[in-house]
């Protein structure tokens, strides 16, 4: 029985313990190379380190692998992860490699992450074509559509910053790993949306930052959504673009006017943080008042000027000067420049203020009745010459006009031209005063008498002819200077063409002319002259002269023969003789 006992337990222990042969050969077990193993520091030298890595394998690790204070650490037994490089040297130490165990480690907790899908802090290290270039234990890249939400302009600032991020690719045998901030922000995006989507209510005050900044309005990150504040709900005021307004990247706060929960649409206000300035407008700014203000703009049509933030209103360019023509607001007016206006109209309900500075100085045709009066003679410069008159500059602001037709008694004027000369001086007389419509009329030809009254009718009559000569040749006929400021008119129909002749074939300016005139007109001031009529008169009057004389020879003829009679009778009596 304790035979049986002894030979169970030697079976037992035979099992348990290992046979010399089997230690033998566990003592040369191969370790493969290119794999990682722990190891106890065996002993420290200056270069190297002495490390077990089990039985009766050792190994050589260079201290240039370990830091300054991993090597005052470091005692011996201490355990190591070390990577095995080569099996052996030339002297049979293995050769290890802390620094390579220490990545391959890493690499291992990184592929883990990769698929537990680990948000992982990583430093920005440098900029590479395409991204940058991440520190996260390894090196590994961020792709540049992968650093934000949107688009990063200056990728430079990035560097040495610290952000969370997720590896989105990685292979550990090309040693290649792609990391993405932009998944953890738009997962935290996410998160806030929804939150902010759940409280989000027309009529509420929200913060939020300025994302981007268009031409016609700003959108506003409210967390997880983003809301248009439209340029026309930034200020009461005008506002020529957004960026007046905001700047990218500040903190805003915004009233929500519509939410529009279906397409997750949210439109924002600003300028409904405050009250509506034009709801008390009539009141602060009654009609007749006047109010410093400032220009905001310039159009063609006139001058936009702020009354105060919010409140805008326009001085028209009629509206700039009592005297002056202002074609451009530029000529009197700079953005920027303080002025004083007076209110003409308020439209609440249209918002918009008429405005005019010409009422801030009193208007110089209020006076004009006592500076002039009619059949006053005035003094002034010719301004300028058009088709119907000359303008006269009589005083800042104040122009007379003569009238083409005021020019001369009896010349026919085509221009004003013929007798005025721009920037010249010249005197005329008031005809006309008209306040109202701010017109002064003025003649030329009234600073002589008007030789129509007497002197013309008495010596220019009906069926006299007269001599002068040709002014002008036109298509209806024939100018003729009669004496000195005295025309007349031989109409074409009275100049007796022959033919298909052409006036200009028969006569030239400034030949000698006679012509019969046939009408004169006071009214209208007019001389007709015709030599159609003039050759009429001639030809009867050679017509009359050729019978006249005819008669005359025929009366003689016959005195002759009654004569030759007589005498003959007077002989035959004489002789005895009786005439039957």
């Amino acid at each position: 029985m304790e035979q049986q006992i002894i030979r169970s337990e030697q079976e037992d222990f035979s099992k348990s313990t290992p046979s010399l042969d089997e230690m033998y050969e566990e003592s040369f077990r191969p370790f493969a190379e290119r794999s990682v193993v722990e190891g106890e520091v065996v002993s420290i030298g200056k270069d190297n380190i002495l490390v077990d890595i089990g039985y009766k394998s050792e190994g050589m690790v260079s201290t240039r692998e370990l830091s300054t204070q991993e090597l005052e650490d470091l005692k011996v037994g201490d355990r190591m992860l070390v990577f095995i490089e080569q099996k052996e040297n030339h002297e049979g130490n293995l050769m290890l490699s802390k620094e390579k165990a220490d990545k391959m480690k890493v690499w291992d907790e990184l592929e883990k992450w990769y698929h537990d899908e680990v948000v992982i802090d990583s430093r920005v290290v440098s900029r590479i074509k395409g991204g940058m270039i991440v520190d996260i234990g390894v090196k590994a890249f961020l792709p540049g559509s992968q650093v934000n939400l949107h688009p990063v302009r200056d990728l430079d600032a990035l560097i040495g910053k610290t952000f969370p991020m997720k590896i989105i690719k990685f292979n550990h045998q090309r040693g290649s790993i792609v990391v993405s901030r932009r998944i953890v922000l738009e997962e935290a995006r996410a998160i806030k949306r929804q939150h902010t989507l759940a409280s989000l209510e027309e009529g509420q005050f929200v913060d939020g930052i300025v994302k981007n900044i268009t031409a016609y309005g700003a959108f506003i990150d409210l967390g997880g959504i983003d809301g248009l504040l439209h340029i026309t709900d930034m200020s009461w005021g005008r506002v020529t673009h957004p960026a007046e307004i905001c700047v990218v990247g500040d903190k805003i706060n915004v009233k929500i006017l519509k939410y529009d929960r279906e397409n997750s649409r949210v439109s924002l206000g600003l300028k409904q943080r405050s009250e509506d300035p034009w709801i008390h407008m009539a009141e602060k700014y009654p009609v007749g008042c006047r109010h410093e203000g400032k220009v905001v703009s310039l159009a063609d049509y006139g001058a936009f000027v702020e009354l105060e933030p919010g409140i805008e209103g326009l001085v028209h360019v009629s509206e700039m000067s009592w005297t002056q023509e202002i074609r451009h607001p530029s000529k009197l007016l700079s953005v920027g420049s303080q002025i004083e206006v007076t209110v003409l109209h308020v439209d609440q309900a249209g918002r918009k203020i008429s405005l005019g500075t010409k009422q801030t100085e009193p208007n110089p045709w209020d006076l004009i009745e006592t500076k002039y009066s009619v059949g006053a003679t005035i003094s002034g410069k010719v301004k300028s010459l058009t088709d119907f008159g000359t303008f006269i500059g009589l005083e800042e602001g104040i122009d007379g006009l003569i009238h083409i037709s005021d020019m001369s008694w009896t010349k026919h004027i085509r221009h004003p031209s013929e007798i005025f000369k721009k920037g010249a001086q010249t005197e005329a007389v008031v005809l006309k005063i008209d306040r109202e419509k701010e017109r002064l009329s003025l003649g030329y030809k009234q600073l002589t008498l008007n030789p129509w009254d007497e002197f013309i009718p008495t010596h220019y009559r009906v069926g006299s002819v007269s001599k002068g000569r040709i002014s002008k040749i036109t298509d209806f006929g024939i100018f003729v200077e009669l004496e000195e400021g005295v025309e007349g008119l031989i109409h074409i129909s009275e100049v007796d063409l022959e033919g298909s002749t052409k006036i200009e074939d028969l006569f030239a300016v400034g030949t000698a002319i006679e012509a019969k005139l046939i009408k004169v007109d006071t009214v209208e001031r007019k001389i007709a002259l015709s030599i159609r009529e003039l050759r009429q008169d001639i030809e009867r009057e050679q017509v009359e002269t050729f019978n006249q004389t005819q008669q005359v020879d025929a009366e003689k003829s016959t005195s002759t023969i009654e004569n030759t009679a007589i005498s003959t009778t007077t002989e035959a009596g004489s002789n005895g003789e009786t005439t039957p």
